[in-house]
């Protein structure tokens, strides 16, 4: 995989909300990457770049406040994100990650005993995939997303500037609570703009796939994660393309999802469970047409996956033209439509 060589611009207001820089969800900024042009629009302008038949495939997950204070048997203070239930065992156990004031702490261990509010608890049991997140077992005091209700808080980083309430971190279609951080490529698809385009023809489909911890270091996979493609969103996937539509991937987990019940004839069937798919430069996409997307870091795997819908080229192209426009990344950050 290539690395783009441009790194997006991230100036103080990047690190807020559209809404704290005086903008509306839809007026966050637009590239639109084909091979035969790089166009500057705003999301706002999504129903004149698509076309009555094509179909916007969006993830209907929830956001978690996923973030809980933890107090270490020193009494010293840490961040206990909650990434995603252990894959495949319904133990009810959980993969964490623990912070300090923004970073990784490198400080745990197994065994160790963490005191979270109203007297629950979380064990650190074992290292998980061999990396530096733990598999934990919770001790809580009532159902796990009542205390998270409760107790819990969005998943921040060091780059975000002040702390912004849960219902900004959702999307307008977001139904099933249990993303560890929010889909992001979503966010700017208000209520309004999902009318506009649904009026103009464009059929819009939800799945589910619920996101884990974004905060993986240089050369970590994307871990499984759980997904659901219902039967009604498969079978307008393989109406929209024997119509000749288009079918748009409203973000990046949107296309693992696909992806992962695709058959080799490009046939969409219905599936839920865990995928482990790691899309890279090397894969042929067989289940959508385009992705719209943020603009990822140098190290983020998913330049893998942006790599195989558009090729190096086209996607080095477009993160220079987003570099010298001053596109903003991270989760409240611009969008690029690109096209295979």
């Amino acid at each position: 995989m290539s690395v783009p060589a441009a790194i997006l611009a991230e100036p103080a207001e990047a690190h807020r909300p559209p809404e704290a820089r005086g903008l509306g969800r839809a007026e966050v900024r637009l590239l639109v990457a084909s091979r035969g042009q790089l166009l500057h629009r705003t999301v706002a302008q999504l129903p004149e770049l698509l076309s009555a038949g094509d179909l916007l495939v969006v993830n209907a997950s929830r956001t978690l406040p996923a973030a809980l204070p933890a107090r270490r048997a020193d009494g010293s203070e840490l961040t206990l994100n909650l990434s995603t239930p252990v894959p495949f065992e319904d133990g009810g156990r959980w993969v964490v990650e623990l912070r300090r004031a923004g970073e990784r702490f490198r400080g745990d261990h197994a065994g160790e005993q963490l005191s979270l509010p109203a007297g629950g608890r979380a064990e650190l049991l074992a290292p998980y995939m061999g990396s530096r997140l733990w598999v934990a077992a919770l001790e809580l005091p009532e159902p796990l997303l009542d205390f998270l209700d409760r107790h819990g808080r969005p998943i921040r980083y060091g780059h975000l500037e002040g702390e912004w309430p849960l219902e900004l971190y959702q999307n307008a279609y977001a139904s099933e609570p249990g993303s560890a951080e929010m889909p992001s490529a979503g966010r700017p698809l208000t209520a309004e703009l999902i009318a506009t385009l649904v009026g103009r023809g464009v059929d819009v489909a939800p799945l589910v796939l619920h996101t884990g911890v974004s905060s993986l270091e240089a050369g970590e996979p994307p871990y499984p994660e759980r997904f659901n493609v219902p039967r009604p969103t498969a079978e307008r996937v393989n109406l929209t393309r024997r119509l000749g539509g288009r079918v748009i991937a409203v973000g990046t987990t949107v296309v693992r999802a696909l992806e992962s019940v695709v058959g080799e004839d490009g046939v969409m069937s219905p599936a839920s469970g865990w995928t482990e798919l790691v899309i890279g430069p090397k894969n042929r996409l067989r289940s959508i047409d385009a992705l719209l997307t943020g603009f990822h870091d140098r190290t983020s795997s998913h330049l893998g996956m942006l790599e195989a819908i558009g090729g190096p080229v086209l996607v080095e192209r477009s993160y220079l033209a987003a570099a010298e426009a001053g596109y903003l990344r991270h989760e409240f950050g611009d969008l690029m439509l690109l096209e295979r």
